[in-house]
């Protein structure tokens, strides 16, 4: 990654306990100006409470943490303005037409209504959707709803966009097309933060974080990270780092089975 660019996220030792539970374990990392940042682990990793913290919706126990130069434990408020949210559960409301969405949200992220018009004009001619604008979500393939959620969560162009997981469910052609929507707002200096369980769009990150049991155990390019682990793909990847015994296991088993061949 270049690092000429500003960092937007700063994340410094962070500790994140609930209880005598351990989520997050002095998390460190940062993330630049128009990357594309993969936040990839299994269930339960600790992704989810890491995000929040990111997104100020919780408190860290401890840490130096700043998003888009903004302090998570005093300036919570102004970081919320910065950023844009994108949830794996769908976050437009089905009983409002597509323009009643964009101008519920431009409000909800304190647009004036002068603002507001602009940028749905902006987003409905974006989205070849001017004439449908009408159109209640329901109505709408689950593609295009989630096309929708991603421009609405940039409707007051943030800094910072966290992307929780945002194809789940829908056909392979359309999360390629969302990922055009993805790497034409990096181009644009949005920053990226993603968080998904298809190892393919893990390739489509600059840089890729892997949890293990609330811990960073890998990050880097998905290039170097192959190269690393000496495989050929980002599933085997994420499958050596987070499920070893898996790889050992899968190595016993051809082992034995070679063995019989030969004998």
């Amino acid at each position: 990654m270049d690092n000429d660019k500003s960092i937007e996220i700063h994340v410094r030792n962070l500790v994140k306990k609930f209880g005598s539970f351990v989520a997050n374990n002095n998390l460190s990392f940062d993330v630049y100006q128009g990357e594309i940042f993969g936040f990839l682990g299994a269930n339960g990793a600790g992704k989810t409470t890491a995000m929040r913290i990111l997104c100020g919706l919780s408190h860290p126990t401890s840490g130096e943490i700043t998003v888009a130069g903004f302090d998570v434990y005093k300036q919570k408020e102004l970081i919320k303005k910065n950023i844009g949210y994108m949830s794996q559960k769908f976050s437009l409301y089905d009983d409002l037409t597509i323009a009643e969405n964009m101008e519920l949200y431009g409000g909800i992220y304190g647009l004036s209504r002068k603002q507001i018009k602009v940028r749905i004009g902006e987003l409905l001619e974006k989205l070849q959707l001017t004439d449908r604008q009408s159109t209640l979500i329901a109505d709408l393939p689950l593609g295009w709803k989630q096309k929708l959620a991603f421009s609405v969560a940039m409707i007051h162009k943030p800094r910072i966009v966290f992307l929780d997981e945002p194809t789940g469910g829908v056909d392979p052609i359309t999360r390629r097309q969302f990922w055009d929507l993805i790497y034409e707002a990096a181009n644009q200096g949005i920053t990226l933060f993603v968080t998904t369980h298809y190892m393919d769009e893990a390739e489509y990150c600059d840089r890729v974080s892997i949890m293990v049991d609330g811990r960073i155990d890998a990050l880097d390019t998905p290039g170097n990270l192959k190269n690393k682990y000496q495989v050929q793909n980002m599933n085997d990847v994420f499958i050596k780092v987070a499920r070893p015994d898996f790889f050992s296991q899968q190595y016993t088993v051809s082992s034995s089975h070679l063995n019989n061949q030969i004998n």
